[in-house]
């Protein structure tokens, strides 16, 4: 019996591993999203979470730091500023720790060295890859995305050509929905890239204790410049300390000394210090005797119970938000202009069905106006396109949008509407490149998604095709050419 339970104790996770877990479905709350295959994105995605966790994930309920602040330097100033105070925020607040107690892409990495396999232990080699990140953070974080910036074609480099946490939690989460099959169309070289590096990273850190967060994880680069004076994490008593270096040795991370640059402040280290030189800064000190260091047996009785009632308290505060997320009113086709037509040809936003008319701001090369626009136009057939400055996709394939808006503009309306994230760069992009343009160029809503509505799952470009009776008759989930875009032209004209 007695082995039972100590093997049942080995199950229970730590209160560490309990933090991160409670984090983790905390900022993946929207369990709506997975079912449905969809990207969260009502108000808290203008929020940033701590740690590294794709916007894209269909659970996500909030924006991850990276990506916000790549996207920042073409956002405008306010943008800019509120991204760096965010982040600033947060590391003064808690440095690293959030890397060792709130980043769901870190408890991923540490379950996965879990696996019983031969290990490679940290040394001086690994000291030396550990420079890595702050590499990466310069020329994929900063250095590229402002360059792009200067183009008004933002460019997120790290989300892009890197990040593991967004191949995982956003492109094969939503490739994994049966309702989002049409995606695969859209995966080409880029995702290939980007899967084998998913590959070598969770191999990897089977073998490697957080391979990606020691070696590649610019955000934890970022944090680590704030460890020595942020409010919470790690420290050491110097009158204590007897320079045994015990600390340095049992810890996982490539630290050179505790609290510095590389330190996560998982706290192991505070139990194998022979001298309690290592303690929590920013928490109140609690002085103990020898003989109550001794006595563990009650202590640790009170911390398995305590453990039981965190695991409640975060479980009925996770039920909470999950409900609230499920009632949350992603879905507002009701709250657009959607009348029934007389017409036996039911409402919807599936091929055959009565499109939704939208009422969206007009936006210029002078920014957002107060004036709106109608999209479906009566008698015409309507291109509706989906896009973003920041979408490379997108803006790749506008050209073939505008020569479609001059050729057939007696026939075709063109509405490019632009996503209501970093919307305030789209007057820029129109003036510099579509000042003369016919396309109608719109931005979509904030709280009232026309997206949403006609069928968009959070993956850009998205093209809707109505007829001159507004029934749609194709949707595209993929970028488009020319070609595309006048075969289904030609064969509404000539019907």
């Amino acid at each position: 019996m007695k082995t039972f339970f100590a093997k049942l104790k080995k199950l229970i996770p730590s209160k560490r591993k309990l933090v991160q877990l409670y984090f983790a479905l905390l900022f993946n709350a929207n369990v709506k999203g997975f079912v449905e295959g969809k990207i969260f994105r009502g108000d808290s995605k203008s929020f940033c979470i701590p740690g590294l966790n794709c916007y894209s994930c269909p659970g996500a309920v909030g924006a991850c730091p990276l990506g916000s602040l790549q996207g920042s330097f073409s956002a405008g100033k306010s943008t800019m500023f509120y991204v760096f105070g965010i982040l600033m925020l947060f590391g003064l607040a808690l440095g690293r720790t959030i890397c060792g107690w709130l980043c769901p892409f870190g408890l991923i990495q540490e379950l996965l060295y879990k696996i019983k396999t031969p290990k490679l232990k940290k040394s001086p080699v690994t000291r030396l890859l550990s420079y890595l990140k702050y590499v990466i953070l310069a020329f994929f974080v900063f250095l590229v995305p402002i360059l792009y910036a200067f183009k008004d074609t933002p460019l997120p480099a790290f989300c892009k050509y890197i990040c593991p946490a967004g191949t995982l939690e956003g492109g094969i989460s939503l490739l994994s929905n049966k309702l989002n099959e049409s995606y695969f169309a859209m995966l080409g070289p880029l995702f290939t890239w980007k899967f084998l590096l998913l590959v070598s990273f969770v191999v990897g850190c089977v073998f490697v204790f957080r391979l990606f967060c020691r070696f590649f994880c610019p955000l934890g680069a970022l944090y680590g410049f704030f460890n020595r004076i942020s409010f919470i994490g790690v420290q050491v008593e110097a009158p204590k300390c007897t320079n045994c270096d015990l600390c340095v040795h049992k810890c996982k991370m490539d630290v050179k000394r505790v609290g510095d640059a590389e330190c996560i402040s998982c706290g192991e280290c505070i139990d194998v210090c022979p001298t309690k030189a290592i303690s929590w800064k920013g928490l109140p000190k609690k002085k103990t005797s020898l003989a109550e260091d001794a006595a563990g047996g009650s202590k640790k009785t009170a911390k398995f119970i305590t453990r039981c009632i965190s695991a409640i308290l975060m479980v009925a505060l996770l039920a909470g938000v999950f409900v609230y997320a499920w009632n949350d009113a992603g879905d507002v086709s009701s709250e657009v202009s959607s009348e029934e037509s007389s017409s036996s040809v039911p409402m919807g936003n599936q091929v055959g069905e009565k499109c939704y008319q939208g009422t969206l701001s007009v936006v210029d090369a002078s920014g957002i106006k107060e004036e709106t626009l109608d999209v479906i136009s009566e008698g015409k057939i309507t291109v509706i396109n989906f896009w973003g400055t920041w979408c490379t996709p997108c803006v790749n394939e506008l050209p073939y949008f505008d020569r479609i808006a001059t050729e057939y503009e007696d026939s075709v309306s063109v509405v490019a509407i632009h996503t209501n994230m970093v919307v305030n760069t789209a007057g820029g992009y129109i003036a510099q490149h579509y000042p003369e343009s016919n396309i109608r160029f719109a931005c979509d809503g904030e709280g009232e998604s026309y997206y949403n509505t006609l069928g968009g799952r959070g993956t850009y470009p998205y093209t809707v095709v109505v007829d001159e009776d507004g029934v749609i008759a194709a949707v595209f989930v993929k970028a488009l050419e020319y070609e595309d875009l006048q075969e289904i032209v030609e064969t509404l004209l000539a019907d």
